[in-house]
């Protein structure tokens, strides 16, 4: 019995023994398998994916920062031209104030230089008149 027993027990461990080119082509290990290079393919592009988003948030905290400045420095300068602006529209206000006034002054001296020259023109011909 225990001959028969230990028989028994050498044929079942033979049949419970690993075979491996058996385990290869199961279709469970070739999923398994494939699981594993699916990982290793994730793993790859994970470590790529983040390379590129390194330089990418460079590039975008170096750009926020550029643009910043410009912002800032193009709102300054607006700022600067709107004061200049209505200081050379209020310039302008005057300078058209004293045209008009310089040009009626023109006038009444112009009229007034007529005048005189027509007084001039009239004693003129009167002296003339009178040597005659």
């Amino acid at each position: 019995m225990k001959v028969l027993f230990l028989c028994a027990l050498l044929v079942g461990a033979h049949a419970l023994t690993f075979d491996e080119n058996e385990a290869k082509n199961r279709p469970v290990s070739k999923v398994i398998t494939l699981l594993k290079d699916m990982m290793k393919q994730l793993e790859k592009e994970a470590q790529e994916d983040e390379e590129i988003y390194d330089k990418l948030a460079c590039w975008c905290e170096t750009n926020d920062k550029e643009k910043t400045k410009a912002i800032a420095d193009a709102e300054a300068k607006i700022e600067d031209l709107t004061t200049k602006i209505e200081e050379l529209t209020a310039l302008s206000a005057q300078l058209n104030t004293e045209i008009k006034n310089l040009e009626s002054e023109v006038a009444k001296n112009q009229e007034a230089l007529d005048k005189a020259t027509a007084i001039r023109e009239k004693q003129l011909a009167e002296c003339n008149a009178e040597e005659k």
